[in-house]
């Protein structure tokens, strides 16, 4: 019963149960800096910065935006010995270097889900057990209680 209560679960907590955890991970704000922050003990940071590229990218209107914003993430995470290059395959990597002259809004779609793959089936489990989602499930609580308990 203790595990079910409102009053000792935190909304994260219950949220990172969910088959949506990543999900909602990477949309809530104190989440995403706690992975982000996780991912960077980890040194494997580019494939946040990458995904967040990319849904930035997505909601890009103007053609001129769309053809500098690709060529910024082309250049920071895909070429060959880029600064923050992602893991990906040849495959998708060679793919993605033979359209980047004229790039669309789905340009990295295959790369964006490998990179959501690996984080979520490699990095998650391991965020779980760390010290950072430790913290943020306690900044989420003191959250919650002051929210309860106005006068503290």
């Amino acid at each position: 019963f203790k595990d079910r209560c409102c009053f000792h679960r935190s909304n994260i907590e219950e949220t990172m149960a969910s088959s949506d955890s990543v999900d909602t991970l990477l949309a809530n704000k104190d989440g995403l800096e706690a992975f982000r922050k996780f991912l960077k003990s980890e040194f494997s940071e580019e494939n946040v910065e990458f995904w967040l590229a990319c849904e930035d990218f997505k909601k890009t209107k103007s053609s001129t935006k769309i053809t500098l914003k690709a060529q910024r993430i082309y250049s920071d995470f895909i070429e060959a010995d880029a600064p923050k290059e992602i893991n990906i395959d040849f495959h998708t990597r060679n793919h993605i270097s033979q359209n980047i002259s004229e790039p669309t809004l789905s340009c990295f779609d295959d790369a964006q889900r490998l990179i959501y793959s690996l984080m979520a089936k490699d990095s998650f489990p391991r965020f779980l057990r760390s010290n950072e989602y430790k913290e943020l499930v306690k900044k989420q609580q003191n959250r919650n209680q002051k929210r309860w308990l106005p006068f503290l």
